[in-house]
């Protein structure tokens, strides 16, 4: 797995309990290219302390290129903003 701390776009839905569910994300390469992943299934989702920031920690598998891939995902609760 390839570590990328970037800020992403994030597609995402949430259900009558707050518990967001992310669907896809796009991702600027280093060429300025942009990428995105749709998430076939979210694996599971911790919860994380990272510089005293309260983050949800997404397991994700996705397919690209026809190879499955496992990814992660952060969600920082206090500025709403994923990485």
């Amino acid at each position: 797995m390839e570590i990328v701390a970037k800020p992403i776009e994030v597609v995402s839905w949430t259900d009558v309990k707050w518990n967001i569910n992310p669907v896809r994300f796009k991702i600027t390469k280093e060429d300025e290219r942009n990428s995105v992943v749709r998430i076939d299934k979210v694996i599971r989702v911790d919860k994380e302390k990272l510089a005293g920031n309260n983050m949800r920690v997404y397991k994700c598998q996705s397919v690209l290129n026809g190879v499955e891939k496992l990814c992660e995902i952060k969600y920082e609760l206090s500025s709403c903003k994923w990485i």
